[in-house]
């Protein structure tokens, strides 16, 4: 047996669900991840592309196009907010990953971001059907996800708020696919995301606090 017949292979049967490896395996690494962007550790993006990796298997046995290119662009975001965090422009006085809201200019920049880009993979799954069974949702999730990731290599809050737009698409989806473990783990995300949003808002705070003196202090 291959590895990618071994992590599509059945590990039980749930109310009348079959769960398989790459999907029990690949989304509880997905909860490790996001666990760990809670904490703003720099772990949290190795996570995410391990996660990637072993959800491209689950994805494709359920002939899923746009959910693998999904996890496929997850792995190179991946590498992409590991270097946005470790450099020291994205670190706070105490050497932590400083956390921020987004300015109303990269909040419409990310906003028309993902609405073109959905508009875009969405014209493409349902112009080649074989990409993708249900093209718009799908091609909302796949847009939305990046968007998150993208904002939480940034350190902004709104990255909290992307993840429970994709959440709200991403459960039903995910059961109505087949993967009832992914459908199960996003709605734990929702539980993780509604406290990493708590945390990072008030350390946006604390982080605007720190900067008001430096800047009362600067020269005119």
């Amino acid at each position: 047996m291959s590895t990618f017949d071994w992590l599509n292979s059945e590990v039980f049967t749930a109310f009348g669900q079959h769960i398989m490896w790459s999907d029990m395996v690949g989304n509880t690494i997905g909860l490790v991840a996001l666990a760990l962007g809670w904490r703003r550790s720099i772990w949290t993006w190795p996570a995410q592309f391990l996660s990637g990796v072993v959800l491209v298997a689950a994805y494709a046995s359920a002939q899923l196009s746009g959910g693998v290119g999904k996890q496929l662009l997850v792995i190179g975001v991946a590498v992409w907010g590991w270097r946005q965090w470790t450099r020291g422009s994205r670190r706070a006085q105490d050497g932590t990953i400083a956390v921020r809201f987004a300015t109303w200019k990269e909040r419409g920049v990310l906003l028309a971001g993902t609405a073109l880009g959905t508009l875009a993979v969405g014209t493409l799954f349902t112009a080649v059907p074989e990409l993708s069974w249900n093209p718009w949702p799908d091609a909302y999730i796949f847009v939305g996800t990046l968007a998150a990731m993208v904002a939480q290599a940034r350190g902004l809050v709104e990255f909290w708020f992307a993840w429970l737009l994709v959440d709200l698409v991403g459960v039903p989806l995910a059961f109505s696919s087949g993967l009832a473990f992914s459908g199960l783990v996003y709605v734990v995300y929702l539980a993780l995301v509604l406290w990493g949003l708590r945390d990072w808002w008030l350390r946006s705070r604390q982080t605007t606090t720190q900067q008001r003196p430096a800047l009362e202090g600067a020269p005119a």
